[in-house]
């Protein structure tokens, strides 16, 4: 007699059970992240620099948004295994020899001192799940301090991967201080950036200012098209051909700030608010896995409004 479909004869293992995959050890490289007014010498310089220092450039991109008095953007990854001197020494020098001169802007992360991402999450697991499994798979090489969330409903699912497990309840009004403060709180000095897996809560200018670390969201509808909260609908009433996603930095403007990556799919008018709902989120998912990847490994820069995403 056949099986029925669901029974499964062998005995799985729990999750907290299961081997981590091996993770290998983190390169000792940096990553240079530069962005000033555009003018003749930047690339000489910001190379002569790093020869001179033992510096070994690994890979290198450079865009200009107008050779003639525009904006220039680098991005350089080296190897820190020949410096001379030690790192505090190295970007004290770097900032009087190059940045100070070109006006500069910049930044400069290692490789082995991964970046801490908090989340915060409502019911939707859809995002949230897809995040940890590829932080526990090692495609991204990052820690989670925390998960936080105002419902329940994930709290089982986020602690099978030994990650503290936050309730915030959500207030509004005058009481929505109260909630931002209680997060606010838990992420201070914890968090390098936060992603917002499908938070359904406005963030405060206030609290964003105040948390003072970028924070990325999914926004499920391919801005700047259907903002707000239920864009699936709008679209489907809009009678849209196609549908998608977008990763952004968030902003005090209600999801109008910096895009990091956006994506779409095909939809037709056999396609009622669930079937729009459905493909959006294996789009969600991937949006905001290329937009939180790109983030770690230090490929975006804003600049106004926009984004060089290398």
């Amino acid at each position: 007699m056949a099986l029925p479909f669901a029974f499964c004869p062998l005995q799985c293992a729990p999750m907290s059970d299961l081997p981590l995959p091996k993770i290998p050890s983190r390169p000792n490289t940096a990553r240079l992240l530069i962005s000033c007014p555009d003018k003749r010498g930047i690339v000489a310089a910001v190379s002569q620099f790093l020869f001179n220092h033992n510096a070994n450039i690994m890979s290198s991109d450079q865009h200009s948004t107008d050779p003639e008095g525009g904006r220039f953007f680098m991005r350089q990854e080296f190897s820190l295994e020949g410096l001379d001197v030690p790192r505090a020494q190295f970007e004290k020098a770097f900032q009087e020899v190059v940045a100070t001169p070109f006006t500069m802007e910049w930044s400069l992360s290692y490789a082995n001192e991964p970046k801490r991402m908090a989340i915060l999450c409502s019911k939707y697991d859809h995002c949230l799940m897809d995040l940890l499994w590829r932080v526990r798979r090692g495609e991204f090489d990052c820690d989670i301090p925390m998960v936080i969330s105002n419902h329940t409903d994930l709290e089982v699912d986020v602690k099978a991967f030994d990650i503290p497990y936050h309730l915030v309840a959500s207030q509004k009004g005058e009481d929505k201080r109260v909630s931002e403060s209680q997060i606010l709180e838990l992420l201070r000095g914890q968090a390098d950036f936060v992603v917002l897996a499908r938070y359904m809560q406005i963030l405060s200018a206030d609290f964003l200012e105040q948390l003072a670390v970028p924070v990325i969201n999914i926004h499920h509808s391919f801005l700047p098209a259907f903002i707000g909260a239920n864009p699936y609908k709008s679209a489907f009433q809009r009678g849209v051909k196609i549908i998608g996603a977008t990763a952004h930095y968030v902003t005090a403007e209600l999801d109008g700030g910096p895009i990091i990556e956006q994506d779409v799919a095909r939809v037709t008018h056999r396609d009622d608010v669930k079937a729009l709902t459905r493909v959006g989120r294996d789009i969600e998912r991937a949006v905001l896995a290329r937009a939180v990847k790109a983030h770690l490994e230090d490929r975006v820069l804003v600049y106004q409004n926009k984004t060089v995403v290398f």
